[in-house]
C-alpha cells in the first residue's frame, strides 16, 4: 500500500513539473517568420532571464541572416 501511494505521489509530481521548451535551429526559425517574430519579442521583453538561452541566440542569428538576405535582395543581388 505504501509503495502504491509513493508511486502515485511521484507520478503526480512528474505530471505537474514544468515542460522544457523545445529548442529551434536557425534554419527552422528562418523558415517560420511568425515563430521567429514571437521568439524575438519574448527574448527582447525579458533579456535577463531569456537573453542567453539557446532559442534566443538562435533567433538573433536567424534575424541577422534574414536582414542580410533582405539587404542583398534590395541591392539586386
Amino acid at each position: 500500500m505504501r509503495r502504491l501511494l509513493l508511486l502515485m505521489a511521484i507520478a503526480g509530481l512528474a505530471a505537474c513539473s514544468e515542460q522544457a521548451e523545445r529548442t529551434y535551429t536557425v534554419e527552422e526559425l528562418v523558415a517560420d517568420d511568425a515563430l521567429l517574430s514571437g521568439l524575438i519579442t519574448r527574448c527582447r521583453n525579458n533579456p535577463g532571464e531569456l537573453g542567453e538561452t539557446t532559442n534566443c541566440r538562435n533567433a538573433a542569428a536567424a534575424d541577422g541572416k534574414m536582414r542580410l538576405r533582405r539587404m542583398r535582395q534590395s541591392l539586386g543581388g
